[in-house]
């Protein structure tokens, strides 16, 4: 009997290997850290042997295959050695797409990979459609192709997962943008980053379509080094295409074949020039998908945005918060400053990722009145800002930072948690951030 070893039992390891389990392997799972609750109940209703608190090398590099975690590195001991005898080590995308038979819909990007998916399976659903959302959102992909019975999923990969990923294909691919991230995990090389998230569109053949952002430079200085064979929808707000998405005279046109049809940039229900792209994106995923005008049109101007994206808390004494907590990145606070239509008390810091704030110095000075840094070190974003922010203050908690940015903001303002780094020196992750900020906000 073949062995499977899941190295990681978050979200995605435990769905894998119940997903392992089921399709008959011999099926082991270790965790470096300790396991939920949860996660030993799910295991302990498969009957699934594990480990916690460490690896040990003699039940793991024993496997025919390892199925790791997206949030393990290559670099660890136990990985490098799985790869030195050969064994060979993937995703759980890349294992549940062999077990999958639905019409796979995936999205990529630095930014707005979150929205988009999330838009695209709103629209599928409201057009009736069997569908599941899954990858790097929802419940583990692995664990709904063992449970459940989809005819499309809408997946969002990142691009640890699209690391892992060989044999695996997407009927439709979309890469919203490609900016600098997590460079920390590609040896500093932003090349091997953009090669990462193009593994999003392997094996795809003529009868599947990739959808890319035309106003992206990045993405367009490298889609000519890629072989696909996809259908190519580009989609951009600088020009027409003749196959696509674009705007003109604030007017979002779809053209799909030979039909057309166009909405009014004010009917959308995500504000910002952002996730204009996003609605894009989805609106010509929609197309593609066979979905009539009405539902995308209906759709695109009734979604609600996602938990910790531009998510609007409250408003307290004429001060509005926002909770951006899943901007992580430069770029993605790029977005949410370039929104923002009032003087803002911006909230940032944590895990530093080899971030450049210079491309933010700009919005930073025209919009930005006060820096609250929320992280352990801080060092970066006072030399980054100092000169071009009048008050710059530091903050080792969620309730510390808004009872600061209280303080500090007038009848107008807007205090934005918009933290351009990862979570880890202080939370869980940005959704623990996120959440901790949000009850703040309630007990001011």
């Amino acid at each position: 009997m073949k062995r499977i070893v899941v190295l990681g039992g978050g979200e995605s390891g435990i769905g894998a290997a119940v997903l392992a389990k089921v399709k008959g392997f011999d099926t082991f799972l270790s965790d470096f850290s300790t396991l939920t609750d949860q996660a030993k109940q799910m295991l302990g209703k498969y009957e699934i042997p594990f480990e916690e608190g460490g690896h040990t090398p003699e039940k793991i590099l024993n496997a025919d295959e390892i199925i790791k975690s997206p949030g393990i590195p290559d670099s660890v001991a136990i990985v490098k050695g799985a790869i030195a005898l050969g064994i060979p080590v993937i995703s759980e995308i890349e294992f549940a797409g062999r077990y999958d038979r639905a019409k796979k819909i995936c999205i990529t990007g630095s930014n707005g990979k979150t929205t988009t998916t999330s838009l695209i399976y709103y629209i599928l659903q409201n057009a009736g459609l069997n569908v599941g959302l899954a990858g790097n959102i929802g419940a583990s992909y692995a664990l709904q192709v063992a449970t459940k019975d989809y005819d499309i999923y809408v997946l969002e990969l990142s691009s640890f997962q699209l690391d892992g990923m060989f044999d695996f294909k997407a009927d439709i691919a979309i890469i919203t943008n490609i900016t600098p991230d997590h460079l920390d995990r590609y040896d500093h090389n932003m090349l091997n980053y953009i090669k990462a998230k193009f593994r999003i569109t392997q094996n795809m053949s003529e009868k599947d379509c990739f959808i890319f952002c035309d106003d992206d430079q990045v993405t367009i200085g490298h889609i000519k080094e890629i072989v696909t064979r996809a259908k190519m929808f580009p989609i951009s707000q600088n020009r027409e295409v003749e196959q696509g998405a674009f705007t003109l005279k604030n007017k979002l046109t779809v053209r799909y074949c030979e039909e057309e049809y166009s909405i009014p940039t004010e009917e959308l229900s995500l504000r910002g020039r952002h996730n204009i792209y996003n609605s894009m994106a989805a609106a010509i995923t929609g197309k593609i998908m066979n979905i009539t005008n009405e539902v995308i049109r209906r759709s695109l101007a009734t979604f609600a945005n996602i938990e910790h994206r531009l998510e609007n808390v409250s408003t307290i004494k004429g001060v509005q918060y926002i909770n951006d907590s899943k901007a992580t990145n430069v770029n993605s606070s790029w977005y949410a400053l370039e929104c923002m239509d009032k003087p803002v008390i911006w909230i940032a810091g944590g895990t530093d990722k080899g971030n450049d704030y210079s491309e933010l110095y700009e919005l930073a000075q025209a919009k930005v009145k006060a820096l609250i840094c929320l992280g352990k070190d801080n060092t970066k974003l006072h030399k980054s800002f100092e000169g071009k922010i009048k008050i710059i203050t530091d903050a080792l908690s969620a309730k510390e930072a808004v009872q600061k940015a209280y303080e500090l903001a007038q009848d107008g303002d807007v205090v934005l948690l918009s933290p351009c780094c990862a979570s880890f020196d202080l939370f869980k992750n940005y959704e623990d951030r996120g959440r901790q900020f949000k009850e703040a906000v309630k007990e001011l």
